[in-house]
């Protein structure tokens, strides 16, 4: 498993975790709001900054579509 794998796994379970929600259920809001692949990308940027920025930028694309940096 890759370290973008590994790391894209933790990522969803910790916003799921913030969001007081399922894992299944934020995997499958992301599959529908077609931001997937965008967050699984954001590995570059996401793992080398604390959590709550890769959650601000997330609930940016759950809410616009666009990256809140």
């Amino acid at each position: 498993m890759s370290e973008e794998t590994k790391f894209f796994m933790y990522l969803m379970e910790h916003y799921a975790a913030y969001k007081h929600r399922m894992t299944g259920e934020i995997l499958r809001e992301w599959e529908s709001r077609g931001i997937l692949q965008t967050i699984y990308d954001g590995y570059w940027n996401y793992h080398t900054e604390c959590l709550q920025n890769a959650f601000d930028d997330i609930d940016s694309l759950v809410t616009t579509g666009k990256h809140a940096w």
